[in-house]
This record gives structure tokens, sequence and C-alpha cells, in this order.
């Protein structure tokens, strides 16, 4: 079972903290599985933590998340080599693809290396639910902010360009998101886009936004456009109230 439409869940959350292990999956990740229609099996989820380097203590706490829920679990690696044989069939195997924070720079020359780009296109076209958090959200759009080459951020702007926006994580809790996110759109070097709050993800059918939705209240989703009104390089921000989870 896929979704009946190209489908991408592209969030600042996801996760919850856990009772008896260190996280647990979070109401958008659970929208996420909805999206993707199963009904009568597990949900196959495929985790990526390419832009943790494939960090083993997150692939396993996922793995804990997983059993706890029910899931049918599976993870793909790059590092130190891909850890499947076709990775696009694997891709195709699954009801829902997430990925993971951290540095999205990494994460895409990793995913440009082995494939791994073209392979998330074809599962996307296919009805699979791509969704994530932080990097795991950028990743999907033209590009954002990231904090992959330091903590003064700066922009990306090869996203794999799923959908033609650009994209802003952690919009409330980073003080450096939210000015260079609009300030990059005034200049042109990102195209308009959606930004995230702390726990509110934004979702996608085709190229297409759809609503905001949120796992926290008092959260919001803003799109940001150039304003080409006036003489100077300027940016309008649009607030966007999402459905609360």
């Amino acid at each position: 079972m896929t979704a009946d439409a190209p489908t991408i869940l592209a969030t600042s959350g996801g996760i919850v903290p856990g009772t008896r292990i260190r996280w647990e999956l979070g109401p958008l990740t659970e929208y996420a599985i909805e999206l993707a229609g199963v009904d009568g099996r597990r949900p196959k989820v495929c985790f990526l933590a390419t832009a943790l380097g494939d960090d083993a203590t997150t692939i396993n706490q996922f793995y804990a998340a997983a059993q706890q829920r029910g899931l049918d679990p599976s993870h793909l690696r790059t590092f130190g080599m891909p850890n499947v044989d076709d990775v696009t069939a694997h891709l195709l195997e699954q009801d829902v693809v997430w990925v993971w924070g951290g540095s999205v720079a990494g994460l895409l020359a990793m995913w440009h290396l082995h494939g791994f780009d073209d392979a998330m296109r074809t599962a996307w076209q296919a009805g699979v639910v791509l969704t994530g958090v932080s990097a795991g959200s950028i990743c999907w759009h033209v590009g954002g902010t990231t904090d992959s080459f330091g903590p003064e951020l700066r922009p990306i702007t090869n996203g794999l360009g799923l959908v033609p926006f650009s994209n802003g994580v952690h919009y409330d809790s980073e003080e450096q998101r939210r000015p260079l996110f609009q300030s990059l759109i005034a200049d042109g070097t990102l195209p308009a886009g959606y930004a995230t709050d702390d726990g509110v993800g934004l979702l996608y059918r085709g190229t297409e936004f759809v609503e905001a939705v949120s796992e926290k209240d008092d959260k919001g989703a803003y799109f940001v456009e150039r304003d080409t009104s006036g003489a100077g390089n300027t940016a309008i921000e649009t607030r966007i109230d999402p459905r609360r989870l």
C-alpha cells in the first residue's frame, strides 16, 4: 500500500521522550504512517541517519521505537558501504521513509554519491511517503538554512527539489534561522518557501503545499516570499496556523 499521490511530510519534530526507551514516535511521524494508508499489517518504515554519519546509537534507538510501535523496520546506510544491493528496490517496498536530522550538506553529498537521490525520487513518485526532521525536512526542498558548515548558519541550495520551495526548520528555537531564511529569500539565493516552528510539519501532495500540522500547541508555520513591490530586497512572511494533530 502506498499513498494515492506523491507525498512528503517535512517536519521540525516527530518524536517524543520515551518511558522505557530513549524516544518514541510522535504524532507527526504517526501522521506520516497514516498517510501511507497501511491496513491489516505492520507498516514498513525505512530509517536513514545519513546526516549523522549513520550513527549506530541513533539507528538502534529507531529499532527500539519501531519494535515498541509495532512497525516492520529497516534502515539504509551509506558508511562505510550501502547495506543493501538495490536501494531503489528496497525503498519501493516501504510505506514510509523517515530521514533523521544532522548535516544536510553531508546527507546530500552521500546520497548523490551513492544514487540515493534518484532512488528517493523514484520512491516518491511511486507513492512511498517521505518524512523527516530538520535535515530530513530540508532535503526534499530546493534548499534552506543549515549549520552543516559551522555555528554560523549558511544557505544550502542543492536539495533534491522534489517540491519547488525552500524550507526553514527550527524557526522558533534557533535565533539565526528566521532572519537568515528571510534574507536569503529576499536576495534571491533561495526561492519562496515554508518554515516550521519546532513540532510542526508541512504536508505536500505532488509539488503542492496542502496544510501545516502540529504535534504541539501554540506553534506556527510560515510562508516567506520575496517582496517585489519595492526597490529594496525584502521578504514577506505570512503565518499559517497548523492543524493540531
